[in-house]
């Protein structure tokens, strides 16, 4: 039977990082797929759960976490309301948290293999992380960008340096989600450590780069530039595919949409394969 468990851990600044693991409780041999979520995702964003209980029933120990800054909290898991914690976020600090859930699943299961896949951001947080991380076996990214700062405008960095703060609209919501400078300050203070293409350069494991061609937001382009830093990547398009492979939040069909099920039908090949 497909069950869920779920995890508190400790995470960047003490906040907490809420996390779920999803697995057939009939198979005790289960090697780990660790889901990174992307800028304004969480882990129970559209299909996730979905896609989750996909993994579970193909054997897989599947999970999923909340990065502590990503502002949803333990009392509200479906939207991002902690405005001030979301405000406060860096990249480093999402960079500790992922740390700190590898950290505590290779102490919980020492013998599985561990798989990571992020998405969008989480994607470039996967990249980091996979090119200085041994424990890390297969690395897949949907949907990846190549550079953190793609994520905001270049002509915004000033009024942001002047005023400590910007602002990022919700597309769903509307509504404007704060952003502190100490984000910009992290990134300029750490651009060699953050810097994804050169951690590209350095994967060594088998990696798969999934990216959909009809990406408004980080464009077809990006995978390939990926792709040409690392030869050793495979690469497969998907034909059609917005940035989210056809979700959306909330999302209440029991069925993936068709890309997503594209997606996890053939990352779960590459895993097999590798």
């Amino acid at each position: 039977m497909i069950t869920t468990a779920h995890f508190l851990w400790s995470g960047a600044s003490g906040k907490t990082i809420s996390a779920d693991c999803t697995y057939d409780d009939k198979n005790t041999n289960q090697d780990t797929i660790i889901f990174i979520h992307g800028f304004k995702g969480f882990k129970d964003w559209g299909a996730h759960n979905l896609v989750a209980s996909f993994f579970a029933s193909n054997g897989y120990r599947y999970i999923k976490f909340n990065l502590s800054h990503s502002g949803v909290t333990v009392k509200n898991t479906n939207d991002v309301t902690d405005m001030e914690t979301f405000a406060a976020n860096t990249i480093s600090k999402e960079l500790t948290d992922v740390d700190a859930v590898i950290d505590d699943v290779t102490a919980r299961w020492p013998t599985a293999s561990i798989s990571l896949i992020g998405h969008s951001r989480g994607g470039g947080l996967a990249i980091i992380q996979a090119a200085k991380d041994k424990r890390i076996h297969k690395l897949i990214t949907w949907s990846a960008i190549s550079d953190f700062s793609s994520l905001w405008k270049k002509e915004q960095e000033k009024e942001w340096t002047a005023t400590g703060k910007i602002f990022v609209e919700n597309a769903r919501t509307k509504e404007k989600m704060p952003l502190n400078s100490t984000l910009l300050d992290d990134f300029n203070q750490n651009k060699e450590k953050l810097d994804i293409i050169s951690a590209a350069k350095k994967i060594h494991i088998p990696w798969l780069i999934l990216h959909g061609d009809d990406d408004v937001n980080v464009p077809f382009s990006v995978a390939q530039q990926l792709a040409q830093k690392q030869l050793k990547a495979k690469i497969q398009k998907i034909a059609g595919a917005n940035h989210v492979y056809g979700a959306s939040h909330p999302y209440i069909s029991k069925q993936l949409p068709e890309h997503l099920q594209e997606v996890v039908e053939k990352t779960l090949v590459f895993l097999l394969q590798h």
